[in-house]
């Protein structure tokens, strides 16, 4: 599959971080060396495999736990929402695990012998200012931490303020910064100082935040972040935060991951990546491939495609100035070292960080919906509107390159308008160009905990060629709530009858080539009239001519003949907007369950009768056994 050239990261020469999911497989959970140290020297106050409290975080309820704790500790710190106190604890929570990330790495790098160089120096490392301090280590031991707050109040805050923040916003500007600096850099870009009102908050944030180690989460998530922002950002994206265009459920992501799937070698974009839900997840996927024993492309191996995956594989567009940190911070913190997500609107092109390829293998989205956009995000679009959805759309297209795959979320709408000319021509665009391969019908209620109530559906599509076939899978009686979210057994049966498309209860095909073929034939007519109507008008337009120029000039036969000329063009129009209608149908694309069987009341009128006759007994023995009790 060619692939668009683009230039290669230079490395420095130093040894990558190793694979987050073989690290969690090389030994358990709780058998990280007791003796590992920091790489500034300093020993780790962290009881290994212990949480502080001797407690393990072995479900999503107990992170969640320990995250929310954190998060009331900023609120009564003046940090209200979560539109606040999520991209402040990212910052923060992300600091602490890369420094854990590096202890480890430095660890790796000693045994076998190579040379490593931390990203971030002393004293603005994790364990040099944000780490308790010990109170069984040596005076002796440096610790910037205990030597600001024994300097006075306040000076651990001025500290954070004044010199980490610049430091580490300054990462990117370093002659031979590496990528992971310019990342660090990028996620404390719109970090101007700390949310935290006092230093006594702080502090207790930072010791509840060191608590979270990497060894005190259960292994079936691949790193710590992914389970933490599992809670968290469904937090951020509830209904009335105003941000729940940033949240796709895990399960839905999870499910177009694997129909998709990705493979080693292939580059995986995102336009609108958020929080970076579906890029991280590709590395999961990715990654788990990698290390089962799966068959690689020849001639490549399992180390070489790991560094491929963390280096050249992820690509995103995201225009939040809140959320683009955030996903910078998931990615690098799921094992991706380069994750190459440009900050800016995909639909207008301009960004502050970056540039990307032109083309890729795979996109996955969510793109947003219900938003608009300006005139200046419309130049350059085939069919201009103001509906994000269709506009993204446009561009997903347009970016694939020739046999890319795509899986994205889309709000029913979509499907089935055929009322306004952009949303109808880019279906059309999508059918011609694309083989639309797979509808799945979702729910309503999927997205409601995000703050939109819409219907919507996943497409999958390849481009390449026309689409001939859709194959529809129906999930839309599933009952879906808060409490009740869709979870991988809802779409078992869909990945089992997904490789043969095969027709079932719930699923479908539908013959576009016959479908369109058929429209064509049942507009045939009304077109066939249009154009004997238009060629009427002609004749009447120029009988109409040769009245004006005679003289003298007969008014009446004027007027007759410019009745007769609007006449035809008016029939020639009702002609064509039938035939329009009628081929515009097929861009219908709603999935409708053929074999869904209408719940008929077969009881009889006599029965129907005695029912309610039954009912009225029973709210009169009611009423009478209350009035009793008065």
């Amino acid at each position: 599959m060619a692939r668009t050239a683009k230039p290669k990261t230079k490395r420095r020469g130093k040894p990558a971080a190793a694979a987050r999911q073989s690290a969690q497989a090389d030994r358990p959970p709780d058998a990280r060396p007791a003796e590992q140290a920091c790489t500034a020297g300093q020993a780790s106050s962290a009881t290994p495999g212990k949480n502080g409290n001797g407690k393990r975080l072995a479900t999503q309820q107990s992170v969640d736990s320990a995250i929310y704790s954190i998060c009331d500790v900023m609120r009564r710190g003046n940090v209200a929402s979560a539109l606040q106190y999520v991209p402040e604890l990212t910052w923060i929570l992300f600091l602490r695990i890369l420094d854990e990330t590096e202890e480890r790495e430095a660890m790796q790098a000693k045994v076998l012998g190579h040379d490593f160089t931390p990203s971030i120096k002393r004293p603005f490392r994790w364990a040099d200012w944000a780490r308790p301090i010990d109170a069984k280590a040596p005076k002796s031991e440096t610790n910037q931490r205990r030597e600001l707050t024994e300097s006075g109040a306040g000076k651990l805050l001025e500290f954070v303020n004044a010199k980490l923040i610049p430091y580490l916003k300054g990462l990117k500007s370093k002659p031979d910064a590496t990528p992971r600096q310019k990342v660090i850099a990028e996620i404390l870009s719109g970090v101007e100082r700390v949310r935290i009102d006092t230093e006594t908050n702080l502090l207790e944030v930072l010791d509840k935040v060191h608590e979270i180690s990497q060894s005190d989460i259960d292994p079936t998530h691949v790193f710590a972040l992914s389970q933490v922002y599992e809670g968290l950002l469904l937090k951020m994206g509830e209904k009335g935060s105003d941000a729940g265009q940033f949240f796709t459920p895990r399960e839905v992501i999870r499910t177009i991951v694997r129909a998709i799937d990705p493979q080693v070698g292939e580059r995986v974009y995102d336009p609108c990546c958020g929080t970076g839900g579906f890029l991280a997840q590709s590395a999961e996927y990715m990654l788990a491939k990698v290390d089962s024993g799966q068959p690689l492309p020849k001639g490549v191996s399992r180390a070489a495609a790991k560094e491929t995956i963390k280096h050249d594989t992820f690509y995103g567009r995201e225009k939040e100035n809140l959320i683009y940190p955030i996903g910078l911070a998931n990615l690098i913190l799921h094992g991706i070292d380069d994750p190459h997500i440009w900050h800016g609107n995909t639909l207008t092109g301009n960004e502050t960080y970056g540039g990307a390829p032109t083309a890729y293998e795979v996109i996955l989205a969510n793109p947003p919906f219900g938003g608009k956009e300006n005139a200046k995000s419309l130049v350059g679009f085939d069919y201009p509107t103001s509906a994000t959805e269709v506009l993204f759309l446009q561009t997903i297209i347009r970016s694939l390159a020739s046999g890319g795959r795509c899986g994205l979320v889309m709000p029913e709408g979509v499907l089935f308008r055929t009322n306004e000319e952009a949303f109808t021509k880019t279906k059309k665009k999508l059918l011609e160009e694309c083989d639309l391969r797979c509808i799945v019908s979702l729910p309503g209620g999927v997205f409601t905990a995000a703050g939109a109530g819409v219907k919507t559906n996943l497409l999958f599509f390849t481009r390449g060629k026309p689409t001939e076939r859709i194959w529809y899978y129906d999930l839309s009686d599933r009952k879906v709530g808060k409490k009740t979210p869709l979870v991988a057994e809802d779409f078992r049966e869909f990945f089992e009858l997904l490789p043969k498309r095969t027709d079932s209860e719930r699923s479908w095909t539908v013959d576009f080539t016959a479908r369109r073929r058929k429209a064509t034939d049942d507009a045939r007519p009304f077109r066939q009239t249009e154009a004997a109507k238009r060629a009427e008008a002609d004749a009447a337009r120029e009988r109409l001519s040769e009245l004006k120029r005679a003289k003298p000039r007969d008014e009446a036969q004027i007027a007759a003949a410019e009745e007769e000329l609007d006449g035809r063009l008016r029939a020639a129009r009702e002609a064509a907007a039938k035939a329009q209608a009628i081929e515009d149908a097929v861009y219908d694309l709603k999935a409708v369950n053929p074999n869904k069987k209408a719940q008929v009341d077969t009881r009889t009128p006599g029965e129907l009768l005695d029912l309610i006759e039954q009912k009225g007994r029973d709210v009169a023995k009611a009423l009478t056994a209350l009035r009793a009790m008065v």
